[in-house]
C-alpha cells in the first residue's frame, strides 16, 4: 500500500514538474520541444533503408543540394556542422567544398548513423569529416570555433531546442551562420503528414531562434515545400 502510494507520489510530481516548466516556457514567451517519439525510429535504424528515403529523386532537398550548397557560399578552411547529418547527404558536399584545410563535424543522435558516414569517409580519403554522436542536450562542439552550423529538415526533431540554440551559439565563431531548411507548415498547402508531424511554421521558427541570440539575416527562395533561413550570431 505504501509502495503503491509512493509510486503515486512520485507520478503526480513529475506530472506537476512537467506543467510547471511547460508554463514556465510560455510564460518566458518559448515554446515547448518536440515530442520524444518523433525520434524513436533513429534509435536503431537500417542505415541504407534511410538512405534510400534521404537520397532519392522525389525528396527536395536531395533533388536541389546543390543549389543549396551553392547558397551556403562555403569556403575554403571553414568548419562546418551538419546537424542531424542522417546518411550523409550533405557531409559529403561540404567536405568537398571546405577542403583539406576545412573540417565538417558530422553530428547526429543515431550512432549507427554515424558509424557508417565515418566508415564511408574513411573508403573516401575523406580526412576531414568527423563524426559527433550527440543527445538532445549536448553537442560535444568546440566553442567559437565553427564557421556555419547547417540543419537540414531536422529542427522540428530537437526535444529540447532551447538548449540546442544555446549549444549552436556557443560554438559559433563570433558573426558566424546558422542556417535552418525545414518544412513549410501551411494549412491548405502542406501535407497532412508535415501539419501533424512538424512542431512549428516558419514564423515560430523565426521567433524562438531571435530569441536565444542570433538573428534573421537573409531567406533563400528557391525551394517550395522547404524555407531556408540564415541566421547570424549576434
Amino acid at each position: 500500500m505504501w509502495l503503491t502510494m509512493g509510486y503515486l507520489a512520485k507520478t503526480v510530481l513529475i506530472l506537476l514538474l512537467t506543467a510547471l516548466s511547460s508554463l514556465s516556457l510560455m510564460a518566458e514567451g518559448l515554446s515547448t520541444g518536440a515530442d520524444p517519439r518523433i525520434n524513436q525510429p533513429y534509435q536503431d535504424p537500417d542505415f541504407h533503408l534511410w538512405q534510400d528515403i534521404f537520397e532519392s529523386p522525389g525528396r527536395e532537398v536531395y533533388d536541389r543540394r546543390e543549389e543549396i550548397l551553392r547558397a551556403l557560399k562555403l569556403q575554403k578552411g571553414m568548419s562546418v556542422a551538419d546537424i542531424g547529418a542522417g546518411t550523409g547527404l550533405f557531409t559529403w558536399l561540404f567536405s568537398t567544398e571546405v577542403g583539406e584545410q576545412g573540417q565538417v563535424f558530422a553530428v547526429d543522435i543515431s550512432s549507427e548513423f554515424i558509424r557508417n558516414i565515418l566508415q564511408i569517409a574513411r573508403q573516401s580519403n575523406l580526412n576531414n569529416v568527423k563524426g559527433i554522436v550527440n543527445s538532445q542536450t549536448s553537442l560535444a562542439l568546440p566553442p567559437d570555433t565553427i564557421d556555419v552550423v547547417f540543419v537540414c529538415d531536422t529542427y522540428h526533431h530537437f526535444e529540447e531546442p532551447h538548449v540546442m540554440l544555446k549549444l549552436f551559439h556557443q560554438s559559433l565563431k563570433p558573426g558566424g551562420k546558422l542556417v535552418i531548411i525545414d518544412f513549410r507548415k501551411k494549412p491548405g498547402f502542406s501535407s497532412n503528414w508535415v501539419m501533424d508531424h512538424v512542431r512549428l511554421d516558419r514564423k515560430g521558427v523565426i521567433a524562438e531562434i531571435e530569441q536565444s541570440g542570433f538573428r534573421l539575416s537573409g531567406e533563400e527562395s528557391f525551394l517550395r515545400a522547404n524555407y531556408f533561413l540564415t541566421f547570424i550570431k549576434d
